[in-house]
């Protein structure tokens, strides 16, 4: 049957396919719009199953704030080739599923997945971009924060961003320059106090066998353990990292110089090359 030109283009503001799939799909629906956005979805699941080993090492890292800067999200759209990663299509797409998870601010990755935009699934809308791209995409990662103050910051690249919450209102740039001290210096938490045990269990294990390895004497194997050990969260943990800005002190003297009050109460960082 012959289809028309204003009926591909209908089908494609519909769905967002190319117009060849639009066409091809009318074709096999004799011209049923409903039976030809089934087509299109299917073959979205077709690709989507053939890419499913594909890496997602691109993409974008988005972050978004309410207008007080109290409630934020980071979310990680992945794709395969920066290609991708830099159309505008992708962009907005990754953006819209940001706004989704600030205005509805749900609990987990899973429960976003599931949170409906124009009457799609945000998942269904994942798999339908995988087969108009021919590239695999996914959401790899979200998460919210609540705080009195939150700023945020994503490297110019959009592969790397962070999310930092305040226990009080301070000026947007000193903010922004923590959270660019954690885009950068990916810290693993925000004191050694709040370090998980597990990771502190690891690395004195690692400081112990090193320390063996070395032919220390037995006596002070536990000695050289815990100074390497406080080593590490100087490096590691946010408040006793140097300040990359100035280089002579650490972000929690900043912070003090600043505001002996403040301090940061958490944040999230996501890379997609980590």
């Amino acid at each position: 049957m012959e289809i028309k030109a204003t009926e591909v283009a209908k089908l494609r503001k519909m769905t967002g396919a190319g117009m060849m799939d639009c066409k091809a799909a009318l074709v096999e629906a004799n011209g049923d719009f409903e039976k030809a956005k089934e087509i299109i979805r299917e073959k979205g699941k077709l690709v989507a199953a053939k890419r499913a080993d594909r890496d997602t090492t691109e993409g974008a890292v988005v972050t978004k704030a309410n207008s007080d800067n109290t409630s934020a999200i980071i979310i990680a759209l992945g794709c395969e080739t920066d290609f991708v990663a830099k159309n505008e299509e992708f962009l907005a797409l990754a953006n819209s599923f940001a706004e989704k998870a600030l205005e509805e601010l749900p609990a987990n990755l899973e429960e976003l997945m599931a949170k409906e935009i124009e009457g799609s699934t945000i998942e269904e809308l994942v798999t339908q971009q995988t087969g108009k791209s021919g590239e695999k995409h996914a959401l790899l990662f979200y998460s919210k924060l609540s705080a009195p103050f939150i700023s945020s910051y994503i490297h110019n690249n959009n592969k790397v961003g962070t999310i930092v919450g305040f226990s009080k209102a301070i000026d947007y740039e000193v903010g922004r320059e923590i959270a660019m001290q954690i885009t950068a210096m990916a810290p693993i938490s925000v004191n050694r106090d709040s370090c998980p045990q597990e990771v502190i269990d690891k690395e004195l294990e690692l400081y112990r066998h090193q320390t063996k390895e070395e032919g220390k004497p037995e006596n002070l194997i536990e000695q050289i353990a815990q100074g390497k050990l406080n080593k590490f969260f100087r490096e590691s943990t946010l408040e006793d990292q140097i300040f990359v800005k100035d280089g002579k002190i650490s972000v929690a003297q900043y912070l003090k110089s600043v505001d002996p009050e403040v301090k940061v109460t958490a944040f999230y960082r996501f890379s997609l090359n980590d």
